[in-house]
């Protein structure tokens, strides 16, 4: 099998997880992914925890496979040389440092291309190169809008548990940088890439966005249940929750012979979407006394045999029972590492790349010796 991305270079100077993510999916499709770190206070990830396994942080496993790593002091003059000649060496760079500093560094985009045009450069920041802003994902999230729309209808808006708004940055810088090296394929024209983390989530709103741009309606928290469809929510079984998600008539027609409620079926109020969700508080009580009947288990067996969308709510720990994951060796010879591969199977070639999580600067002399000397 050969990767779809072999023989590509990336020079990745970016931290914690928006860059990281990006690079490692690059790693997993096949290029050649050398992380550069400060010597001394390299990617901070590194020491995010607990939990860690066996002194290294679970935090940075995730998304670190597949890459090889220098150490680099950019500040200093000769390890900015360096790190200026293996940039230039590379198809790719890719960092995330707040606007400004790679230029402060003489590794921005612009003094880049300027020397090697088909060099394709994506930066990740907040709020975009324009504005120098520090952003975490906490703060980005609660700017995109989706945070609002999170949580019951009386409270506290929650955030997405998982750091949404890096994850989408990443598979944002993701899809630019091939979009862009499929483009150099076709011209030898390379590319600078903005990627924003604020942009990211404002384009997650998709239908939440076009209900206020164009119908002036303005989204509000609603809980597990959705706006427009009704029953497509969360709900109490005898011994756990499931998720219900009738989208259509037929749908609910399915679900009322599953529930051997005819009286359902037939009653007017709930005969098309529009009137279940005009009529929700009524079919609501109705739903929340019938769920907890039966167990978790019984109502999934009949939802299936009736072709009715459901599934259980499942902890981590469940919802990766079974999974397909790939091991690695431990970058300081621990147990095995256990991550999730590419979320996607790409004919005659691997889900995830061969190496593992790299050491600090591991791999000093043998990326000098592969990108400078070879």
């Amino acid at each position: 099998m050969q990767a779809p991305l072999t023989g590509i270079r990336v020079l990745d100077f970016s931290r914690v997880l928006s860059g990281p993510f990006a690079s490692m999916t690059l790693a997993d499709l096949g290029a050649d992914v050398v992380k550069v770190e400060h010597p001394e206070r390299p990617d901070e990830t590194r020491s995010f925890g607990p939990p860690f396994v066996d002194g290294t942080s679970a935090y940075y496993l995730s998304a670190n496979r597949g890459k090889r790593a220098v150490a680099l002091d950019l500040k200093d003059p000769d390890d900015q040389a360096t790190a200026r000649r293996l940039a230039l060496a590379a198809d790719v760079v890719l960092e995330n440092f707040r606007p400004g500093v790679m230029a402060r560094l003489g590794l921005d985009a612009a003094s880049l291309r300027a020397e090697k045009p088909t060099l394709i450069v994506c930066s990740i920041s907040g709020f975009g190169q324009d504005d120098p802003r520090p952003a975490y994902d906490l703060v980005i999230q609660g700017m995109g809008g989706i945070v609002s729309l999170i949580g019951p209808p009386e409270g506290a808006p929650y955030k997405v548990a998982t750091s949404i708004s890096d994850l989408v940055a990443g598979q944002s810088a993701i899809q630019a940088i091939l979009a862009a090296l499929y483009r150099r394929d076709r011209t030898g024209e390379g590319a600078t890439i903005d990627v924003s983390m604020l942009d990211g989530q404002r384009a997650m709103l998709v239908y939440r966005a076009s209900n206020w741009l164009n119908a002036g309606v303005a989204p509000k928290r609603t809980g597990n249940h959705h706006a427009s469809l009704h029953p497509y929510a969360t709900y109490p079984a005898a011994d756990g929750y499931i998720n219900l998600a009738v989208a259509n008539d037929s749908q609910w027609q399915s679900f009322c012979r599953a529930a051997q409620r005819p009286d359902l079926a037939a009653d007017p109020r709930f005969a098309t979407n529009p009137q279940r969700v005009a009529h929700r508080d009524a079919l609501e009580a109705i739903l929340t006394a019938l769920l907890p009947t039966r167990t978790r288990a019984g109502w999934l067996t009949v939802f299936a045999q009736e072709g009715v969308p459901a599934g259980p709510i499942q902890t981590v720990a469940e919802a990766l029972d079974g999974a397909e994951l790939v091991t690695h060796d431990h970058p300081e010879g621990g147990a095995p590492v256990r991550t999730v591969p590419l979320p996607f199977k790409l004919s005659n070639a691997p889900r995830a790349a061969a190496r593992r999580a790299p050491r600090v600067g591991e791999h000093n002399n043998e990326v000098r010796q592969d990108w400078l000397e070879s």
